[in-house]
């Protein structure tokens, strides 16, 4: 799925924006969307690039001081986010840009690429928490999830921003 997400997204002139290395789904992605003629775009904090994680072959790599740094540059250099699966700092970048689009701090279309059923449990943990009232369904329903590429991009490309709740644009004033 990685490699047909990099075709996919390649054939259709839009860059990847991610963490910068050579290794796993990711890395992956990064040489289907090279070898398709795409554009990519790392961004790795330098204890990473010295220990030779680094993909060197890649359009343009950004070299950063720190993790938070590199969220911030690589969400900033995004129209728009997708997990495929991953581990815990999989998670943790998820649920940062998540959050930032609830508080409306970014209106960009965030999505899960579940393959095989991977976030099954996490979605059903969503569900969960909207029963409990820990999440509102219109947040919820700001992650868009599905198991091909193709439909979720689709998906994606059909994202309304949600309006910012009141309270948040009076305090941006």
């Amino acid at each position: 799925m990685a490699q047909s997400m990099g075709q996919l997204l390649a054939s259709k002139q839009i860059g990847l924006v991610y963490g910068g290395g050579k290794v796993g789904l990711m890395g992956i992605l990064a040489d289907a969307m090279l070898a398709a003629g795409g554009q990519v775009t790392g961004v790795i904090p330098d204890f990473l690039m010295a220990k030779e994680v680094g993909h060197t072959g890649i359009s343009h790599m950004h070299v950063v001081q720190s993790m938070h740094q590199r969220k911030q540059l690589m969400a900033d250099l995004s129209d728009a986010f997708i997990a495929m699966p991953g581990g815990i700092g999989t998670m943790e970048e998820l649920f940062e840009v998540f959050t930032w689009g609830q508080l409306g701090l970014h209106p960009k279309p965030l999505g899960l690429l579940n393959v095989a059923g991977y976030y099954d449990a996490l979605t059903n943990f969503l569900d969960h928490m909207v029963d409990e009232g820990f999440l509102k369904a219109k947040n919820k329903n700001m992650l868009y999830i599905h198991q091909q590429p193709q439909a979720l991009l689709e998906m994606m490309q059909a994202y309304q921003p949600p309006k910012v709740e009141k309270w948040l644009q009076k305090g941006q004033e």
